[in-house]
């Protein structure tokens, strides 16, 4: 018998009438002062406008927070967490990705739990019960909608710091197609691999179960099956639809089973080098295969049975590992389009000067085999390769 917790706290709503929507989950909560927190281009889209202008009319309090960075620095929520105050909010509407969405969870546990979010990030204070963080996806790949963490950077040492808590996840999640229609082609495919890499990772997690496997085989499915539709055709909205959903899944699954090395160097390294997210996380994620098949070669054949991977008979686990790696490339490179490593001009040596800090980061503990510095040093030899 396995143990193992399985949770789901989010409310999640999907629709197409945005505005109507927040309005009755409004209402539901018994909010009347919300905190919109995303960045400024999003800020003047119609549909936002449309939202805004929807709680006024039906007379609530609506204020904005709009100073919002890609890697945001603990600085910005110590700034909301000021904005909220002043304004006299009483709950949070986050509209974005997951930088929005973290900025807004990290304002929703500092102004209900007191302090500053540095004592969080450095696991100083306890993160009571957090009510009233809305959260409402515009990319789909993050899953911050769903997930019990944040992620943010230390300028001073250029680190990301993770916070993890089930009681600070969203109160409700809104999908709304609509807001991912006109996502951009690159982060389309950097965001939805983001995706499958919370799906793959956490099926090789230690922490994985029956159910997280079931949940995340099937967002895998879904994202291989409708991400490049995605991609060839961003306003193909069943396919849109379809990629909301399983990046909603897969960060339902953060919570449940978690992640692993990958994620591990995608924190240390595109923080220290600028990679974005989704796309570190792709570039790792065929050595993350080739790690964890080790203590799991079966999850790793049927990731590659989800990817269509053609096995000649008589192979051994190493050879089947490599087989799915190299299919999972042909997915991630010549399906879906993923620019090369190479474009960032990062010296591979040096990426080896972190192997320390990726096997002592937080979530590497989540990988099925014991790390060193040997395995892990073959693992950065293989981030980004084709």
């Amino acid at each position: 018998m396995v143990n193992y917790k399985f949770l789901q706290q989010v409310k999640v709503v999907s629709t197409d009438n945005l505005a109507q929507t927040l309005l009755a989950i409004l209402r539901e909560a018994g909010y009347q002062r919300p905190l919109f927190v995303m960045d400024k281009f999003l800020l003047q889209s119609e549909i936002v406008q449309e939202a805004k202008a929807k709680l006024i009319q039906n007379s609530f309090e609506v204020n904005t927070f709009t100073d919002i960075v890609p890697d945001p620095p603990l600085e910005v929520v110590d700034q909301g967490v000021a904005a909220f105050k002043e304004s006299q909010s009483d709950a949070i509407v986050a509209i974005g990705g997951g930088s929005s969405i973290d900025v807004a969870r990290g304002i929703n546990i500092v102004r209900v739990n007191g302090g500053n979010i540095r004592d969080y990030a450095l696991g100083n204070r306890e993160i009571g019960l957090t009510k009233g963080l809305i959260a409402i996806p515009t990319t789909s790949g993050t899953g911050s909608e769903m997930s019990n963490a944040l992620v943010l950077t230390d300028q001073n040492s250029e680190q990301k710091l993770a916070i993890l808590s089930d009681n600070a996840v969203s109160e409700y999640a809104i999908l709304n197609p609509d807001l991912v229609l006109s996502l951009p082609k690159k982060m389309t495919i950097a965001t939805g691999l983001d995706a499958f890499s919370h799906a793959a990772e956490g099926y090789l997690s230690k922490l994985s179960s029956p159910i997280t496997d079931a949940i995340c085989e099937k967002v895998m499915f879904l994202l291989y099956h409708y991400l490049p539709r995605a991609v060839a055709d961003g306003n193909d909205r069943i396919a849109r639809e379809k990629v909301m959903v399983a990046a909603c899944l897969a960060g339902w699954m953060l919570n449940n089973a978690g992640t692993n090395i990958g994620h591990s160097s995608a924190h240390i390294l595109g923080s220290k080098y600028h990679i974005v997210h989704g796309e570190a996380v792709a570039y790792a994620l065929p050595g993350v295969l080739q790690l964890a098949g080790q203590a799991m070669p079966n999850k790793v054949h049927e990731i590659g049975q989800i990817l269509d991977a053609e096995y000649s008979k008589n192979l051994s686990d190493q050879e089947m590992i490599m087989v799915v790696s190299k299919r999972y490339k042909v997915f991630r490179d010549h399906i879906l389009g993923l620019h090369p490593f190479a474009d960032y001009g990062i010296n591979q040596d040096e990426l080896l000067t972190h192997v320390d800090e990726i096997r002592h980061e937080q979530f590497a503990g989540n990988t099925p085999i014991t790390l060193n510095k040997e395995n892990v040093t073959t693992f950065l030899k293989q981030f980004g390769a084709r």
